[in-house]
């Protein structure tokens, strides 16, 4: 027999025999590792599940960076949901936000109202002792401040974490940043209807403070309708709701007023006592 075709005999079948695959395990292995390349490999990042890992703990809610996500908007998306609020008839709003809500609307929209109301009276105020005496002088009250901050921030952050809640209760599918959202946007009518008030005619401030009011009530209420639906249960919430709103609008008119007539109280009291200081010389100078 041929020496070399002893050396070419096939030997994987006898007893003990291994396969020679280290050299393709090891090409395999290494393309894993280093995708085809040479030299140095840098590592990878880390899966999308160990990156974005979910804040099922109540200690997001107190981390600021859990709420950086709903103010990073545009302008032209805030100015386009402030826009859908003036038409509550199309009940579309939680359509338009989709998976982005935001709370800047929240935020500017309550303090600015917040301001505004704080703001006209300290200005009625202003105007009235400056026509009635020039001499006195005016100061800042911070008490209008703070009973408009109270109302729109009470409001506007316990309304729709009772929601929230109810309808967990009740089994409802329901989103807590969603519902603040909303409703910091449904006070945006009330902004320009602040200026309105000042018109000093009672029957059309009346008028106008429960056109705006209806708007708002009709907004929340259309869109939490199209949100969760209108079950017999539901449609209670919606009632609430609706009154709820309409209960806010007549606040801020009843506010207003009392301001005014405040305001015109402290007026009649500056020329009574002027009235009565004038009084006063004139006796003393018939005595003399």
């Amino acid at each position: 027999m041929d020496e070399s075709s002893f050396w070419n005999l096939p030997t994987s079948h006898l007893l003990g025999s291994v396969p020679a695959v280290v050299n393709e395990e090891s090409e395999a292995s290494y393309g894993r590792r280093g995708g085809g390349g040479r030299g140095y490999q840098t590592l990878g990042p880390p899966t999308e599940g160990f990156e974005q890992q979910p804040q099922n703990n109540w200690k997001g809610v107190f981390s600021i960076s859990s709420y950086t996500q709903y103010f990073d908007v545009d302008t032209d998306v805030v100015v386009n949901r402030l826009i859908s609020s003036f038409y509550p008839a199309g009940g579309d709003f939680f359509n338009k936000i989709g998976a982005n809500p935001d709370l800047y609307g929240l935020i500017w929209i309550t303090t600015t109202l917040v301001f505004m109301l704080a703001a006209f009276g300290n200005c009625a105020t202003y105007l009235i002792q400056k026509r009635t005496d020039r001499t006195t002088t005016w100061s800042f009250d911070v008490g209008y401040v703070n009973a408009a901050a109270c109302g729109i921030y009470g409001y506007s952050l316990v309304v729709p974490v009772a929601f929230y809640f109810l309808l967990r209760y009740l089994g409802s599918n329901a989103s807590l940043i969603r519902f603040w959202c909303m409703w910091g946007y449904s006070l945006s009518i009330f902004i320009p209807t602040a200026f309105l008030l000042l018109i000093p005619v009672e029957i059309l401030r009346w008028i106008i403070i429960l056109v705006a009011g209806t708007a708002s009530s009709c907004f929340v209420t259309l869109n939490l309708t199209s949100y969760i639906g209108g079950s017999n249960d539901l449609r209670m919430m919606m009632i609430a709701a609706f009154l709820l709103q309409m209960a806010l609008a007549i606040f801020i008119k009843v506010w207003s007023r009392d301001v005014f007539d405040e305001v015109q109280q402290r007026a009649t009291n500056c020329v009574s006592l002027e009235w009565v200081n004038r009084i006063d010389l004139v006796l003393l100078a018939y005595n003399f």
